[in-house]
């Protein structure tokens, strides 16, 4: 937890000024604050848990033959959002996982511009801990199915044809829909936290994105399940883009 927030800690420091932009191979956007988080969080890592393989958005492309039996390794995206971060709207994330057997068995989300730290771990729960103030338990409440009002975590101005679709099911149950937004894994947190009832993710993210969420989602008592299959969604796979999933 503490590595998170010194990592946020960096990160505000660049936030505060100005940057510079850069754009990776895939055109997303890369800055001075993601390298730096990378480099705080690895290094604690590598001194504290030296031996257990780590998988970052911002490390070289490890191939799938190196990795694939790797049954314990961290999963981390040391800034979650970061065209959130160049909007300046505050909406980013510091995100780290341990994964174990394909599945995130605890998670850290860290949103440095707020102090609020989320944090789930199998089998124990989770919490949202605010500045320092005492953690409170998440528990995500009743699933959206049986409710008669569901709160959608989507943009109401931006649906996908997928998310229309989606929404439309709802209304045709005879459910109200209100819709909330937020970026980065934020958006599971909402769901974890009890704010939202289901987010439902049809565009592409990748494992790094939402594995220290799902983690906290999944010990709060709730899901994150591939829209097609239903089973969770699972990690280290060889193409480390997730499916489309759901989080109810």
């Amino acid at each position: 937890m503490d590595t998170a927030r010194v990592a946020g800690a960096k990160i505000l420091e660049v936030y505060g000024r100005d940057f510079e932009v850069e754009y990776k191979g895939d055109d997303s956007p890369l800055t001075e604050a993601d390298k730096a988080a990378n480099r705080i969080i690895m290094a604690f890592l590598d001194s504290s848990h030296a031996g257990v393989p780590v998988i970052s958005e911002e490390n070289r492309e490890i191939a799938y033959e190196q990795r694939r039996d790797w049954h314990r390794f961290w999963l981390v995206d040391p800034l979650d959002g970061t065209k959130e971060f160049i909007k300046k709207n505050g909406e980013f994330t510091v995100n780290i996982a341990l994964v174990e057997n394909g599945r995130p068995v605890l998670g850290v989300v860290y949103r440095p511009v707020n102090d609020i730290l989320y944090l789930g771990v199998e089998n124990a729960g989770a919490w949202r801990i605010e500045g320092g103030g005492h953690p409170r338990v998440l528990k995500g409440g009743p699933h959206y199915s049986e409710k008669d009002r569901v709160q959608v975590v989507a943009s109401r101005s931006h649906l996908t044809p997928e998310v229309e679709a989606f929404v439309e099911e709802l209304r045709g149950q005879g459910r109200e829909v209100d819709f909330l937004s937020a970026g980065s894994s934020l958006k599971l947190c909402l769901v974890a936290e009890g704010a939202a009832d289901v987010y439902p993710r049809f565009g592409p993210t990748m494992e790094w994105d939402t594995g220290a969420a799902q983690a906290v989602v999944t010990a709060a008592g709730r899901q994150v399940l591939n829209a097609e299959t239903r089973e969770p969604l699972s990690y280290n796979k060889e193409n480390l883009l997730n499916p489309y999933f759901i989080v109810e």
